[in-house]
């Protein structure tokens, strides 16, 4: 089908192309040496008449033999009209341009390949992540990096790793175990002890625990997101979706699956609701300006706003302030926040910190009128009416 509308379209360009040629011959072409002497001889017989030289019916008769031939002269003309060289001319334009664009095509575009609708593109790219390699497939193909540890610090690990092995409920141990294979640059034998912490806490597991479960599977996989590491992602956003860490690595997972249109609202959402200083910044400033243009919204990182969260220096700061201080700073800080989302609007995340920092203050009357707004905005979303509910919950209010 593609091709017989390209054939289509082609003949009607080279029809187009071969009128314009035609018309241009035509209209420029010098007027026939013999129809120049034969208006001559017509102005001649009317000098003849005017002198009375040839009688009226002589002058009739070669007027009528004279346009006979003009007559004549100008069918022959017409007949002349597209001459070879206008053929010549289309043919040479007509074969550049299928010398040009077949090669073209055949370089840039697939023949043969079938159409590729973004419905259906999307289903291919589901089922392929749904197939992608697993956590320990993934590991295996990772190199080995560790450095050799120092001697007492390696015994240490070792004698703790013999600990664990008879008492294998030892929360504490197990959470020791994650620092202490961390700190030897042992990932993978990191989130195999993060997991066992996990699995220890049970209901009670944060998402924090399953967050720093799902970042320890992704170090030890080279920076890939298994399906091991997405399910521990989907638990952490589940019980907190504000979490920072598990926001930054699910946007991370939809943009090596092939899905930067659910990659780059994630990561626009993360970084308006994130300290400058926060972690995830930097990675995600060096990729968004690529997942913005592949998700079909080009945005430069540097027009991207930054949240206006404390960061750890002013965190620092307020802890070493009187009570009487600290309190009017953060007052400042959440009116400030208030201000800004009833001018400018902002994600939901902002909308729970706001509820929740007036639920700290013990101003439940401010919260409530905020959560009612709130749900009006993100009517609709599942997600952000979940959060919303929690920081209403938090603050004090019945949602």
């Amino acid at each position: 089908m593609f091709f017989l509308i390209a054939l289509i379209a082609l003949a009607l360009c080279v029809a187009v192309l071969f009128a314009g040629l035609a018309r241009g011959h035509r209209s420029g072409s010098v007027e026939d040496p013999d129809l120049s002497i034969y208006r001559a001889q017509l102005s001649e017989l009317d000098r003849d008449a005017a002198r009375g030289v040839l009688a009226p019916e002589e002058v009739e008769a070669a007027r009528a033999e004279v346009g006979r031939r003009v007559l004549s002269a100008d069918r022959q003309r017409r007949r002349a009209s597209a001459p070879a060289r206008t053929w010549l001319a289309g043919g040479l334009i007509v074969t550049v341009m299928l010398g040009v664009a077949l090669p073209a095509y055949w370089w840039l575009g697939a023949p043969g390949y079938p159409d590729l609708p973004l419905a259906a593109r999307r289903e291919t790219i589901e089922e392929r992540r749904a197939q992608r390699p697993a956590q320990q497939a993934a590991e295996a193909e990772v190199p080995d990096r560790t450095a050799e540890p120092d001697p007492d610090v390696a015994e240490l690990a070792q004698r703790l790793r013999g600990v664990l092995a008879e008492r294998p409920d030892d929360l504490e141990g197990w959470r020791l175990a994650v620092r202490t294979e961390t700190g030897l640059n042992d990932p993978k034998a990191a989130w195999r002890a993060q997991d066992r912490v996990v699995a220890i806490l049970g209901d009670d597991a944060t998402a924090e625990d399953f967050a720093l479960l799902a970042e320890l599977m992704i170090l030890a996989a080279g920076g890939y997101v298994s399906p091991e590491a997405e399910r521990a992602l989907a638990a952490a956003r589940e019980r907190d979706p504000a979490e920072g860490s598990a926001r930054y690595y699910t946007g991370l997972m939809y943009a090596q699956g092939g899905r930067p249109d659910l990659a780059w609202p994630i990561w626009r959402r993360l970084l308006s609701d994130s300290a400058p200083d926060a972690p995830w910044v930097d990675p995600i400033l060096g990729r968004i300006e690529t997942v913005s243009a592949l998700a079909g919204e080009p945005t430069r990182a540097a027009d991207l706003p930054l949240g206006r969260g404390p960061t750890a220096d002013d965190v620092e700061a307020m802890a070493q302030m009187d009570p009487e201080d600290r309190m009017a700073t953060i007052e400042g800080m959440v009116a400030g926040l208030a201000t800004r989302l009833a001018d400018q609007g902002g994600p939901p995340e902002d909308w729970a910190r706001l509820i929740t920092a007036y639920g700290v203050l013990d101003r439940p009357d401010a919260a409530a009128p905020v959560y009612a707004e709130a749900r009006i905005v993100f009517d609709g979303d599942e997600a952000a009416l979940t959060l919303l509910e929690q920081a209403a919950e938090q603050a004090g209010i019945q949602p």
